[in-house]
């Protein structure tokens, strides 16, 4: 019996341990399986997040040996992009709980992102900036001159866009069926895995300060160069490069003793007895057409202008960006001192700045600001309002404009300009924006064309030309009208008119062999960036007729010729960018023209700068930014604390 007993006993312990032993077994095969799969994940993931960094440059690059390249060459951190890549996928994968769904919401935002850098990098030369969307809306306002100038491609668009969104939808659904679900625990390990590498790559993402990390994965920020620094360091990387452009560093070297050390102007504030009235036209593209290559244009689209004219005014945009040029011309401030593609209407006014209406109004002025389109665009309301405008008329506010094409006519707003100047009994200072000739500009814009345009062009380049060539003609009798008007008038008026930047012409500047791309590159010889950025002056005075021998000047240089002409002084639209422009004509953040023509480009990247611009731009950081120390020498009219109105 006893036997019995320890055979059976003998025999469960047999059994259990070959139970435990197919348990191990079990778990090994588990382990080796989950092994596996992890191990395919990863490199699925990997796999996915390669194809779709490719797709990203290859459109955004729109160049098949570029992006290439891109991948190949060991300097640029293509590789490093599919790293984060895989990284923000796995992350979100964990987040949403499936596998793999995260690329159906990274693939489709980050290749319209790419697609949009593309366009506008076509049309406008710049790449895709974060700070982009928060002028979208204008984009969308934008939206009926697009599809008028192409309604094709705007259908084919619309019908792309629709396509795209359904099979997102389905796909989605699908995925959301198919895709295994994770485990609580794969979560956590996938997120504990990524959340501190993504953060510690955001840490070192701040082009302001130097990271050694950075450097090794072949991330090079060229703030100084956009161009080049998204063909360097690729659309992904360099968008999120530009992220901190909000923040504007203090410039190398401002202090309150560097403040100190500027030399104050000798000039004060004086006004003549008998106040000039001051009116400021920046007209929407005016520029010459005749000057494109092999171009003949009857009769003349500018012949006021022509005969008046001061000089040129040197924009620091091309083809678009008409608040930037604004910002300068208002503040006698430079985008040069601000990051590139920033903009300073969207970013960095959000207190009482110092301009010309803040000068005028201080002095007893009536400051008014004229623009017949909305007054939400550009943020132009808010902007107005910190410079110390009185009062904006927009679109909502001014009477019903007659339009010439799509837009409010150059007509309609020099009618408005002089109905308000002789209803107005206080000396006053007018800025006025026109919009007749916004681009695009498509073939046959107005049913009673006055101008005949011959060309070496197909003939929808040679149409486009001329609907153009007739808004330019329209904004030039603008001017004619406005100068007939002054003439009459026995108080004081000064008069300034000028184009905001060449006009976005695309593929008619590529037919003519203007130039050999839709838009002019940012960076080039010296000859060639006067050519590609400057538009017709005239600063006219019906006591004295027009200025001139102005010669090119940058926009932030057009207060001083103004209250020159006004016979005005002021210490710093006057006095110090007085003396800074006999000494430069133009300030630009890839040029400095010096007043004998000599040229010095890419000077920002220069260990020593001049003083004199050295000072200009602690000037700008301290009122923009700083304490505003140079307020009660450079801008006694500001000295008190501002309040915030934005």
């Amino acid at each position: 019996m006893h036997g019995c007993i320890m055979s059976v006993e003998n025999g469960a312990d047999v059994n259990r341990t070959t139970k435990e032993q197919d348990r191990m077994a079990s778990g090994a095969e588990k382990r080796t399986y989950s092994y596996g799969a992890a191990l395919r994940y990863g490199l699925i993931s990997l796999l996915a997040s390669a194809v779709l960094v490719f797709a990203i440059e290859l459109i955004f690059r729109g160049d098949v040996a570029a992006t290439v390249g891109f991948f190949l060459q060991p300097f640029k951190p293509g590789w490093t992009t599919v790293i984060l890549f895989t990284l923000i996928l796995v992350t979100l994968d964990a987040v949403l709980g499936r596998r793999h769904q995260g690329l159906m919401v990274m693939a489709p935002l980050t290749l319209a992102l790419a697609f949009i850098g593309h366009q506008k990098s076509n049309y406008l030369g710049d790449p895709l900036y974060p700070t982009d969307f928060l002028y979208a809306r204008q984009i969308v306002d934008l939206m009926p001159l697009l599809v008028r100038e192409r309604p094709w491609t705007a259908l084919a668009m619309a019908v792309g866009l629709l396509a795209g969104l359904t099979l997102l939808v389905f796909a989605w659904r699908q995925c959301r069926r198919r895709m295994p679900r994770l485990t609580y625990k794969g979560r956590v390990a996938r997120l504990a895995l990524c959340l501190p590498l993504l953060a510690f790559f955001v840490s070192i993402m701040d082009y302001a300060t130097f990271s050694w990390t950075r450097d090794r994965l072949q991330i090079i920020p060229m703030m100084w160069d956009q161009k080049e620094n998204y063909a360097s360091n690729g659309f992904a990387l360099a968008f999120a490069l530009n992220v901190p452009m909000a923040h504007v560093s203090a410039p190398a070297g401002y202090s309150e003793k560097a403040m100190a050390a500027i030399e104050r102007p000798k000039v004060t504030t004086s006004i003549p007895a008998e106040k000039p009235d001051i009116i400021v036209v920046m007209s929407e593209s005016f520029w010459d057409p005749t000057q494109l290559p092999g171009v003949k244009i009857t009769p003349d689209p500018m012949p006021t202008v022509r005969s008046l004219r001061s000089g040129s005014m040197f924009s620091p945009e091309f083809g678009g960006m008409t608040a930037n040029v604004e910002f300068e011309a208002l503040t006698g401030f430079s985008n040069a001192f601000l990051p590139a593609g920033s903009i300073p209407y969207q970013q960095y006014v959000r207190a009482p700045i110092p301009s010309l209406a803040t000068f005028f109004k201080s002095e007893g002025y009536e400051a008014r600001a004229i623009h017949p389109g909305t007054n939400w665009f550009w943020n132009r309301t808010n902007v107005y309002a910190d410079f110390g405008f009185d009062d904006f008329k927009s679109e909502e506010t001014l009477p019903p404009m007659a339009k010439r094409g799509p837009l409010a006519s150059d007509a309609a707003m020099t009618d408005e300009i002089i109905r308000e100047a002789d209803s107005t009994q206080e000396p006053f200072f007018f800025f006025a924006v026109s919009l007749q000739n916004h681009g695009p500009y498509e073939p046959h814009r107005y049913s009673d064309t006055t101008h005949k345009v011959e060309a070496p062009t197909s003939q929808w380049a040679r149409d486009s030309l001329a609907s153009y060539a007739e808004g330019a003609a329209d904004a030039d009798h603008g001017l004619q009208r406005l100068i007939e008007w002054a003439k009459k008038r026995e108080r004081p008026t000064v008069i300034a008119f000028f184009g905001d930047h060449l006009p976005p012409l695309g593929p008619v500047y590529v037919e003519t062999g203007f130039l050999k791309d839709n838009v002019a590159p940012r960076r080039e010889a010296a000859d060639k960036m006067l050519e590609h950025h400057q538009t017709p002056l005239v600063v006219w005075s019906n006591k004295t007729g027009p200025e001139t021998d102005i010669g090119p000047v940058s926009s932030a240089f057009l207060p001083y010729h103004i209250l020159k002409t006004a016979g005005i002084t002021h210490p710093y639209y006057t006095g110090f960018l007085g003396e800074l422009n006999e000494r430069y004509s133009v300030v630009d953040r890839n040029m400095l023209l010096a007043r004998d023509g000599e040229a010095a480009m890419d000077w920002a990247r220069q260990k020593e700068i001049d003083a004199g611009i050295r000072n200009f731009r602690f000037l700008q950081y301290d009122m923009m930014f700083g304490k505003r120390r140079a307020a009660p020498d450079f801008f006694p009219e500001t000295a008190e604390k501002p309040q915030h109105t934005s």
